[in-house]
Formats: structure tokens, C-alpha cells, sequence
């Protein structure tokens, strides 16, 4: 019986990817914005089992409770448990700020590495093109968006993916002239290959590092836009619990509940820096140029 030998370079991958890891929790910043995420997904996930009431149960007699062992977080002006609603809420604000920016990163990439690659005039126009729309504040032009799409989650959405894009494929736009004057990709234009498949096997394989830093450096950002418009009310509308539209629900009353933002605005703030510090670390660990910093 005969055993098939892995390849040669599978053992140097494997030990360069288990450096890598080890590299990356070797920062305790980053391990604890990983254990953060983790249990924000979590809680997400598990939020019908975890939450101790019904997210959208009112209860006149227990409005506007303060923070006790019957509602760790109060309740809000309908009597319903923030702490209920904020977990729910997470599956609102995560969702949403993921999938703004795979949108932006699907568009922005795509138009970056078609541009960036074509060159000549594409290139020229594309990046005029760009430059007009990163003239424009991201929130701007996210709120134009929504006035002409109309208000709701999933306006909110393409309207921040919109205003993320132009940065995305920019940046992407600047790996692609990089990665194109590489020799691997020369010699497949000497072997004759087309430029769609140069660009699917050759130049997007060697900028995912660069799309997975910048996604996760611009998540934090997609999520406070999010969290942004809905506070402006142009996004989530009631009863959603999306902490952006807890925040603009509580208003009225900071000064006599102000368990009502307090709450809603802190789990923004530590979601926020805990992806800023995943992406600080991924873009030390995955750039071959950075050092080891410990």
C-alpha cells in the first residue's frame, strides 16, 4: 500500500501560517478584541436564549426604569429591557456593518483592479472618476443616497457601501499597479493568457491580504455610519432595536434616563475599537514589510 507525500512546500506553508497566528495573539490588544467580537457574535447569535424579555414587550408600569437586578440595563420609555434589545440590537448593528462593507469590497475591488490593470485611458477617467467622489464626505453622500433610495436597513446599506467604495477602489487601484509589474504576471502575458484571467489567477490572489486589512479597518467605520444615519432616522425604524435607533429613541431623555444612550453608545464605542484593533494588528501581521512589534 502506498502513501501519497504531501508536497514539498506544504509543511514550510503550514509552519509560515502557524507563525503567523502566533504572531498575531502574541499583542494582548488583539486578543482582546478578539475575545470581544467573539462574544458580540455570540450574544448575537445566542440573543434569544441569553435576553430575559421579549425585545418588543411593552410595559407602561416599568417605563423608564433605572439599571437594576430586574433590568441590568433599565428599560426605556415603552418599558421594554434594553439589555433585551441591545442584544437583538447586535444582530442588527454586526449584520449590517458587515455587509456594507462586502458591498463596498466586491464594487470598490472590482473597479479597482479593472482600472488599475486596463491602464491608458480607463485608467485615466476611472481615477478622475474617484478622485470627484472622495470629494465628497462619506456621510454626505451616504445621506443623498438614502434621500433618494427612501429610508430603511437596507437603503442604509448601499448607501454607506456608495460612500465606502471610492476609498476601497482607490487603494485597490494602487496594489493592482504594484502587483502588475510583478515577473509572474509578465510571463503570463508572454504565454498569451487573457486579461480576465490574469486578473482572477494572478492579480486579486496576491491583494487579498491588502482586501482583508482594509475591510476590516473600514468595518468600525461602516458600523458608526450605520449607527450614524439611524440616529438622523433616515436608517432602522421602530420598534428595530439597532443601537444607532436606541441612541436617537433616548435623546429626549438624557438628562433623566440616561441609561438610555449610555448603553446603546458604549457598545458602539467598544465594538468600534475592538475591530480598530483587529485591523491595527492584521495590518502589522500581514504586511511583509512590518516588523514584529511586540
Amino acid at each position: 500500500m502506498s502513501v501519497t507525500a504531501a508536497p514539498a512546500g506544504e509543511p514550510r506553508r503550514r509552519s509560515r501560517r502557524l507563525r503567523t497566528v502566533r504572531r498575531f495573539f502574541r499583542h494582548p490588544g488583539a486578543t482582546g478584541a478578539v475575545v470581544v467580537l467573539v462574544l458580540l457574535v455570540v450574544g448575537a447569535i445566542f440573543a434569544p436564549l441569553i435576553a430575559p424579555y421579549d425585545f418588543v414587550a411593552t410595559d407602561m408600569l416599568a417605563r423608564l426604569k433605572p439599571p437594576s437586578a430586574e433590568h441590568l440595563f433599565g428599560t426605556d420609555l415603552h418599558g421594554r429591557d434594553i439589555f433585551s434589545r441591545m442584544l437583538f440590537g447586535a444582530r442588527y448593528s454586526l449584520a449590517v456593518g458587515f455587509a456594507t462593507v462586502a458591498l463596498a469590497l466586491v464594487v470598490g475591488a472590482s473597479v479597482g483592479i479593472l482600472i488599475g490593470y486596463t491602464g491608458g485611458r480607463v485608467d485615466e477617467w476611472g481615477s478622475r472618476f474617484l478622485d470627484v467622489l472622495l470629494g465628497f464626505p462619506a456621510i454626505v453622500m451616504a445621506i443623498l443616497v438614502v434621500a433618494v433610495l427612501g429610508v430603511g436597513l437596507v437603503n442604509v446599506v448601499i448607501a454607506v457601501a456608495i460612500s465606502h467604495m471610492p476609498r476601497f477602489a482607490r487603494v485597490v487601484r494602487g496594489a493592482v499597479l504594484v502587483t502588475k509589474e510583478q515577473l509572474y504576471v509578465e510571463s503570463a502575458q508572454a504565454l498569451g493568457a487573457s486579461r480576465l484571467r490574469i486578473m482572477a489567477r494572478h492579480v486579486f490572489p496576491n491583494i487579498v491580504p491588502t482586501l482583508i486589512v482594509l475591510g476590516t479597518l473600514d468595518l468600525g467605520n461602516a458600523i458608526l455610519g450605520t449607527a450614524t444615519l439611524s440616529f438622523l432616522g433616515l436608517g432602522a425604524q421602530p420598534p428595530t432595536p439597532e443601537w444607532g435607533a436606541m441612541l436617537n429613541s433616548g435623546r429626549e431623555y438624557m438628562r433623566y434616563a440616561p441609561w438610555l444612550m449610555l448603553f446603546p453608545g458604549l457598545a458602539l464605542f467598544i465594538t468600534v475599537m475592538a475591530v480598530n484593533l483587529l485591523g491595527d494588528r492584521l495590518a502589522q501581521v500581514l504586511d511583509p514589510r512590518a516588523k514584529d512589534r511586540a
